[in-house]
């Protein structure tokens, strides 16, 4: 049977969801947020090559404001990895149970990653490396 739709009436309905917004928004705010923290720690790496490893110690435990910048740029940059994977897996992979396991392992290790990151630069910063 043929239709007597319009193009534009076979259309409606078929766009976005509107619950992308969000997300998008959040990839934005990250990728925007990881821009000073990555030029921050370039400018650590540079700095800390001519050091040795008590050198890196001492210069992340002499001001509060290292391992706070560190952890924040392990989080920002997990939270975008995370959220940039999900949507790679959400718009490629079509099988359900697929997509269902891949989203997990995604979450399960960028959070784990994540922990082990930020517990580390913390037990380096609060003196427990020594």
């Amino acid at each position: 049977m043929s239709s007597y739709r319009t193009p534009l009436g076979r259309a409606r309905g078929l766009g976005a969801a509107k619950h992308g917004v969000g997300e998008w928004i959040s990839e934005r705010v990250t990728a925007v947020a990881l821009v000073p923290l990555t030029l921050w720690a370039i400018f650590a790496v540079l700095r800390l090559s001519a050091t040795d490893y008590y050198g890196a110690i001492a210069w992340l435990t002499a001001s509060p404001l290292n391992p706070a910048l560190m952890v924040l740029l392990v989080i920002v940059g997990f939270l975008h990895m995370h959220g940039g994977m999900r949507v790679v897996i959400e718009d490629y992979i079509s099988k359900v149970l697929t997509k269902t396991g891949l989203l997990l392992l995604n979450l399960f290790v960028c959070a784990l990653a994540g922990t082990l990151a930020v517990f580390s630069i913390l037990k380096v910063a609060l003196g427990g490396a020594l």
